[in-house]
């Protein structure tokens, strides 16, 4: 395990892409089984007959098809290396996210104005109205995160539907309500509440893109990342986590400099910049361990989730969005 001294050292001198090597954070076992499906994030995702890109391309998948996925497996790649193995053959797995199909048994009365819901099937379309006949607004996926204010019982056939709000176009959509998880608020309680803030650090490393956090000297968590890239690289300096929401659409669709984005229901956001830098979950990609974001650091679902719990300040459940500067987790990105 690697400790937070021997962490700065190494770094410092330059050695720590070849410890994290040597230590195998990066590898997979040869071929493992997995329960999850996959949903192709992009149109047009390769599938080989082999787990390497030289091997002959048999088809591809288009946008959102889901696939169920038989194994995971170490296949060829530069800086991301596994690849899944499905019923008509291979795919890396950079542009597939892991998915589960959850349907939810819904409720149809909220305990207060607004709960935290949790999308548990690979993608579903909101709509104007709450019946399955209403006309779509835009599609949200597997892992998004999304304020439910009100709850439908559509008369003519019984079906459940949840109103969310989306605080960025200030309008109401509503979805299936088999298809969201309310989370319940003892998941959105802070983690090591015990452990001083002040012990607390983060490290993201843009040599290596791998995030560390540690308490004190125990290594608490780390895993790989895929921080900016091009003109919006992640910037470098100390900085602390003094803002931070559990669902945010983001979009720079003002500035046409750079490439547009339109991401609804961002989950785990843990913002660390005044610009609106964050560490946060994703869903349109599963490719980690390169720069490729517009500026903030991209995780792992789990992980984003991880550091919004074990960062301050703590947002309460019913708050969608808290800004506290001065405080925060320390963060050091170099």
């Amino acid at each position: 395990m690697l400790s937070r001294r021997e962490f700065l050292k190494l770094s410092g001198a330059g050695f720590l892409a070849l410890v994290l090597a040597e230590l195998r954070l990066d590898k997979v076992l040869a071929e493992a089984p997995v329960t999850f499906q996959g949903r192709a994030a992009i149109s047009g995702v390769p599938v080989y007959e082999a787990a390497s890109f030289k091997s002959k391309q048999i088809k591809l998948l288009g946008k959102d098809k889901v696939i169920d996925l038989l194994a995971q497996l170490t296949g060829e790649g530069d800086y991301n290396r596994i690849w899944y193995r499905y019923a008509e053959g291979f795919v890396h797995s950079a542009d597939i996210q892991p998915v589960h199909t959850q349907l939810q048994t819904p409720i149809t009365k909220l305990e207060r104005k607004q709960v935290l819901g949790e999308v548990t099937v690979p993608y579903s379309d909101t709509r104007r109205g709450y019946n399955i006949y209403a006309d779509n607004a835009y599609r949200v996926f597997y892992g998004s995160t999304h304020w439910v204010t009100a709850i439908n019982v559509n008369k003519t056939d019984g079906s459940v539907w949840y109103q969310i709000y989306d605080d960025h176009l200030h309008q109401n959509f509503h979805l299936d309500g088999r298809h969201v998880r309310l989370i319940p608020d003892e998941e959105l309680a802070p983690l090591s509440s015990d452990v001083p803030d002040a012990l607390k650090t983060i490290y993201v490393d843009l040599e290596t893109q791998y995030v560390l956090a540690f308490e004190d000297e125990r290594l608490v968590m780390r895993t790989r990342c895929a921080t900016g890239a091009g003109r919006t690289k992640t910037p470098k300096g100390k900085y602390s986590t003094y803002h931070k929401g559990p669902s945010v659409h983001m979009t720079n669709q003002g500035d046409a400099k750079i490439g547009i984005y339109d991401l609804p229901g961002v989950p785990w956001c843990s913002f660390f910049t005044s610009t609106g830098i964050a560490f946060h979950g994703v869903y349109w990609h599963n490719d980690f361990g390169q720069p490729r974001s517009h500026g903030c650091v991209n995780l792992p679902t789990s992980a984003a989730k991880f550091l919004y719990r074990w960062t301050t300040p703590i947002v309460p459940p019913e708050k969608n969005y808290l800004h506290k500067p001065g405080a925060g987790t320390v963060v050091h990105v170099s």
